[in-house]
Formats: structure tokens, C-alpha cells, sequence
């Protein structure tokens, strides 16, 4: 009896494997399209949090000089007052008649910060702005003669 039984159980095993196989297929085949769905939502979120992030550093960066201006007249620091100007870096460099690499090395920088500065990709620190304020009222003997002596 123990044979029949246990032939019994396999054979009910099976035909209830057998029956409910194409509705795990279409379970399947959805799953995966979820899944796949997911993780698109989860990198477009990744991406528009960044772009958020971006947005909102940039804002700061030009917002916050702009309000504290006033504030920042009564207090002795300067970097608060510095407003940076990527067009007027390009200009200076061409007035001096230096590359970006020149213009770096008066700054204290690379020259590959100058270029991202110049492009517009990334906005100087605060130390940096007061470099470039000061860079920026050189005359051209200064800063070329700045440049020799490196």
C-alpha cells in the first residue's frame, strides 16, 4: 500500500505541476517585466536626484552672494562679496595674452579647474574667488612677471 500511495502522491504532484505551469509562466514573464521597470524607475530617480543636487548647489552658489551682500558689506570678509563671472576669467586671460595653463598657475590651481571654471561646469570654492579677484585686477607686467620666475 506504502507503493501506491507514494505513486499516488507523485502522480497528483505532477498534474498539479503540469496545471499550473502557464500561469507561472505569465507570473514569471510579468515579474521580469517589473523588475526591469524598477530598476529604470530607481536610475531615473538616481539621475533626476542628482540633477536636483546639482541645481540646488548652483543656486546656492549664486543666490547666496547675492543675499548676504548686504550683510556681508558690515563684516570684514571679502569672499562673501566675490561674485564669479566665468566670461570675465576668459577675457582676463586673453587681455594678459596666457593659457589656461598661466592663468592656473597664478590662480594655484590645474589647469584643468580653469577650464571647468571657464566652461561653466563647476563654480570655484571660496578660496579660490579670492584668488581670482586678485587675478583679475593684475596688470599685465604683474602677471607676467608673476609667471617668469616659475
Amino acid at each position: 500500500m506504502n507503493t501506491f500511495s507514494n505513486a499516488f502522491r507523485a502522480e497528483v504532484v505532477r498534474m498539479a505541476r503540469k496545471e499550473l505551469k502557464p500561469e507561472l509562466q505569465g507570473m514569471r514573464k510579468a515579474i521580469t517585466g517589473h523588475r526591469s521597470e524598477i530598476a529604470a524607475l530607481k536610475r531615473e530617480v538616481k539621475a533626476l536626484t542628482s540633477q536636483l543636487k546639482a541645481t540646488q548647489r548652483q543656486a546656492k552658489a549664486t543666490d547666496a552672494p547675492k543675499a548676504k551682500g548686504i550683510a556681508a558689506n558690515a563684516t570684514p570678509k571679502k569672499s562673501k562679496q566675490i561674485q564669479f563671472d566665468a566670461q570675465a576669467l576668459i577675457d582676463k586671460r586673453a587681455t594678459l595674452g596666457i593659457t589656461q595653463k598661466q592663468m592656473a598657475q597664478l590662480l594655484g590651481a590645474s589647469s584643468l579647474s580653469v577650464y571647468k571654471w571657464e566652461t561653466g561646469h563647476v563654480y570655484p570654492r571660496a578660496a579660490q574667488l579670492e584668488r581670482i579677484a586678485e587675478v583679475l585686477k593684475l596688470g599685465k607686467r604683474k602677471a607676467l612677471a608673476l609667471l617668469s620666475p616659475q
